[in-house]
């Protein structure tokens, strides 16, 4: 049974910001080299349990939970239907008939316990009325080649970290003064902790293993890329856009003259399509005159094809709605629109692999 429903009590519970991916991070394992961490990056697999409860938005529901696997949703539940309910054919499969009603009783249960943290922190920060929102996301990542583990519990109030559990000494890392009685409370938990530790490092673990089997069909089927280069203006930056890929897990780079090139390099997010096919886009900012006196490529590589997809830097190949060519970019291939949490929170990467907040509201 998966355990993860064993929850703190009403008065100090789930308050959040994503996990940081610095390579110290509750790793259990480490690669040896760049290669494996770039094959790490392609075969890891990832589930992430997100609970977001809001305040002050009319016509939205109080309190959301999901479970998402390799950026694939599986199940859901919100203060408005009562009810979790799978969201992959597969997902009804993998566990028992009985699991969804258990589910249902504790997700009622977290829904209580989450409108009381956002009354509980409100105090906290001398506020009253407006949009709060508080959440929680927890998980583990697993890496089916090299075997390494990581696990994250980190939570927040109104789009800024609150609390966060460091793996390595059990404890808690409260980055807000407002955050400290709830840290010096959980830190003399030392059942809870343990818990926590079995959980992240080993039961959830455990279940990602469990449900990437039930979906093996799903996950490792492939679909390649569709990529374009694409620019605005002569003065803006090239963007290497890849669409239409199965899994996930993609790597995308810029090479110059046969060589990674990372400087003027910003990584974009890899989001999902409505056909279930992901995009993502990499930024490359040079001047014209640099990437047309140098062999520049883009070359994007998906998890389970051995083809490397790539393409040439040329004024052939760009599109653009300026110059000879006189090819209109689709508006609808730069416009990523992300879903996360149904539009309270984005979690962004920028280029250094660092998680940062949005809030939307």
């Amino acid at each position: 049974m998966d355990n993860r429903n064993r929850w703190c009590n009403q008065e100090e519970c789930p308050l959040i910001g994503p996990p940081q991916q610095s390579e110290d991070d509750c790793q259990v394992g480490h690669p040896n080299d760049n290669n494996q961490k770039h094959k790490g990056h392609l075969s890891s697999h990832s589930i992430r349990y997100v609970y977001t409860a809001t305040s002050g938005i009319p016509d939205f529901p109080e309190f959301v939970n999901l479970g998402i696997l390799d950026g694939m949703q599986i199940d859901y539940y919100d203060s408005n239907t009562k009810k979790v309910v799978p969201k992959q054919d597969w997902m009804a499969k993998a566990v028992g008939s009985d699991y969804w009603d258990r589910e249902t009783q504790n997700s009622i249960g977290r829904e209580k316990s989450f409108k009381a943290n956002i009354d509980t922190a409100k105090q906290r920060f001398n506020q009253t009325g407006g949009v709060h929102v508080a959440q929680m996301m927890f998980g583990c990542e697993w890496d089916d080649e090299t075997g390494v583990t990581r696990g994250f519990n980190q939570q927040g109030f109104d789009g800024e970290d609150f609390i966060s559990f460091d793996l390595k000494t059990l404890t808690w890392i409260a980055p807000k003064p407002q955050a400290v009685i709830t840290k010096n409370k959980w830190d003399n938990n030392k059942a809870g902790n343990e818990y926590w530790k079995n959980y992240l490092t080993q039961e959830c673990i455990d279940w990602v293993k469990k449900y990437v089997d039930y979906e093996k069909s799903s996950l490792m089927r492939t679909v390649p890329p569709s990529v374009s280069l694409l620019q605005k203006t002569p003065s803006s930056p090239v963007t290497c856009h890849a669409t239409g890929f199965y899994p996930r897990r993609v790597h995308v780079t810029w090479k110059k003259d046969g060589q990674d090139h990372h400087e003027d390099v910003e990584m974009g997010e890899t989001l999902q399509n409505d056909d279930g096919t992901f995009q993502t886009s990499v930024h490359l900012n040079v001047k014209p005159e640099e990437w047309k006196n140098n062999k520049y490529q883009c070359v994007v590589q998906v998890s389970g094809i051995k083809e490397d997809f790539i393409k040439d830097l040329t004024e052939d190949e760009l599109l653009s709605n300026w110059g000879k060519t006189n090819r209109v970019v689709v508006a609808g291939l730069l416009v990523i629109v992300a879903a996360v949490i149904i539009g309270v929170v984005i979690w962004k990467k920028n280029r250094k692999g660092e998680c940062t907040v949005t809030h939307l509201l």
